[in-house]
């Protein structure tokens, strides 16, 4: 299967998946915070400011799928044992209700039962990667949660049933982790930081060659993806992504590798221009 697009760059929003990492990430931006932020600058260059952010993220997982609907989401603090500081951060950029109603009747519409929840606020996986790409909170923010089975299949239905939003004026991004065994982090064994590399230098390849086929299958062919990804939720955003992606160029932001084996690495797809700090894996194809 082919990741090659025919469509017209410049006419659509590109996606992005983040590795949004700790929630330390929202006072220690490391190498990956300033690429977020210079990618906002490009992106306020090349495409204006987008009518809402969609993010799917790991940190919101549901029995099925629901779309966050409030006018004004809540900055939630879903972790704990961290810094005093990090539970004082707020990121209050406004909801997008119109244009969550519009994403239920899209999924709807292809089949996918989504529901609405007025409730649910940003958790760290949309806010605190956000704080680096959109510092100032000022463009629209709505969530689609993750259901608890999805499998990468399922993951990357979800990507193509969202990638109309991208004509429409919406940044569609997956927030996960690139690897995620935090296990080996919080035991003290992120020692052999190889394996994880290994990792990543796999899927920069599946993403340079445009084999959709390999990367939705990395779970089970990637070098030493169980121990990369212990359970699939982190990285199931990157399909969701890529799938919204319908193979146009990819970028990587090379954010490095944090607490030794947790990857900061971030792609964007369906931003050609060129950026000296973002890594090209695969340019636009040329016209025909």
């Amino acid at each position: 299967m082919s990741l090659q697009s025919t469509t017209a760059t410049g006419t659509r929003w590109p996606t992005l998946f983040v590795s949004h990492g700790s929630p330390m990430f929202a006072v220690e931006p490391g190498t990956a915070g300033p690429l977020l932020n210079r990618l906002g600058q490009v992106l306020a260059r090349d495409c204006g400011a987008p009518r809402a952010v969609l993010v799917v993220s790991p940190h919101w997982m549901t029995p099925g799928l629901r779309v966050g609907t409030s006018a004004q989401p809540q900055t939630i603090h879903d972790f704990g044992g961290f810094p005093a500081q990090l539970y004082t951060l707020q990121y209050p950029a406004p909801g997008a209700p119109d244009i969550a109603q519009a994403v239920i009747a899209l999924l709807q519409a292809q089949g996918l039962a989504a529901q609405p929840d007025s409730q649910r606020g940003l958790d760290h996986g949309a806010w605190v990667p956000l704080m680096h790409l959109y510092p100032e909170a000022d463009v629209p923010v709505l969530q689609v949660s993750l259901p608890q089975r999805m499998d990468a299949a399922q993951a990357w239905a979800l990507g193509q049933a969202l990638a109309p939003l991208r004509d429409q004026g919406v940044l569609v991004v997956g927030s996960g982790s690139l690897t995620h065994n935090l296990y080996e982090v919080f035991s003290g064994q992120a020692e052999d930081t190889a394996y994880a590399q290994g990792f990543v230098d796999w899927i920069r390849a599946a993403l340079a060659e445009g084999d959709s086929t390999r990367l939705a299958a990395a779970l089970e062919l990637a070098p030493q993806a169980a121990r990369a990804h212990p359970t699939s939720e982190h990285f199931l955003p990157l399909l969701v992504a890529a799938g919204a992606a319908a193979g146009d160029c990819v970028a990587a932001l090379p954010g490095g590798m944090e607490l030794g084996v947790l990857s900061m690495e971030s792609y964007v797809f369906g931003l050609p221009a060129t950026e000296a700090a973002f890594h090209h894996l695969r340019p636009q194809p040329e016209p025909a």
